[in-house]
């Protein structure tokens, strides 16, 4: 018997080719779950679908009637919900007092306003109680310079996925957070395409290496069993990174240019 057989998950932030979504979808599904992949980006969905067997449903999580649309699919195909992820997220580096207007209304749209109306959607129909995970970023926790609209949205939302654990757990609903540090991913393809600026991280980690993928979807295969008695928790998976720090901007910088950009 797999770890999640018979359950239905919704994986939101999971339409662009081998970013986390698709990752934890694939796990999800080599676990037995029943998968939905969720995203803007309706032909990556399509192709993802047609690859590894599993439903799609387009959405714009800054949009409350995409979110319930998105729900009432994963309702009517498979009767209710067991499990809601939310991968989603803008990796904007941009200095504190040049973070436009602009920046903050569509980083406080895609990070804090549209988790709320995801979980707004899924919450009535996990009728047999279920797990809410938010995927977070330890920079919720410790700093990383040139990021504040990021950091303070991942912060705010892991605290909504406290509320929801206070408020909900009767229901038998754990709502969880977890928190990566620097991952490879299409959001940060960049950095990883310099081994000098991977090395500058991967100093800071106890563990001794970065992040992958792959730890963030053996944290959330844990967090939806229905034997996990955890909730209202933000777990840092990031090999130890918050006892230390993230490099400073000029430290990348330096790494940069010494790897020939």
């Amino acid at each position: 018997m797999k770890q999640l057989d018979g359950k239905t998950a919704i994986i939101l932030g999971a339409s662009a080719k081998g970013n986390l979504g698709q990752t934890l979808a694939k796990r999800f599904l080599s676990e037995g779950a029943n998968v939905i992949v969720s995203g803007r980006r309706e032909e990556e969905l399509a192709e993802f679908s047609k690859e590894n067997n599993c439903a799609y449903k387009p959405c714009d999580i800054t949009k409350k009637s995409d979110c319930e649309a998105l729900a009432s699919f994963a309702q009517d195909k498979y009767g209710r919900i067991d499990i809601a992820i939310n991968s989603t997220g803008w990796g904007l580096l941009v200095p504190f007092l040049e973070t436009s207007e602009d920046d903050l209304a569509k980083m406080t749209a895609l990070q804090f306003v549209g988790p709320y109306y995801f979980y707004q959607a899924v919450i009535p129909h996990m009728t047999k109680g279920g797990s809410i995970i938010q995927i977070s970023s330890a920079t919720a926790t410790i700093m990383l310079d040139n990021h504040a609209a990021y950091m303070g949205t991942k912060a705010g939302t892991d605290h909504v996925i406290r509320c929801i654990a206070n408020e909900f757990g009767e229901k038998g609903i754990r709502a969880n957070s977890i928190s990566p540090g620097l991952t490879d991913t299409p959001m940060t393809e960049g950095a990883f395409a310099k081994p000098e600026v991977v090395a500058c991280f991967a100093r800071e980690y106890p563990l001794g290496r970065v992040g992958t993928k792959e730890d963030i979807a053996n944290a959330a295969i844990w967090l939806s069993q229905d034997g996990c008695f955890m909730t209202g928790q933000n777990l840092q998976v990031n090999g130890g990174l918050t006892l230390r720090r993230n490099p400073r901007a000029y430290e990348i910088s330096e790494a940069f240019m010494a790897s020939g950009s």
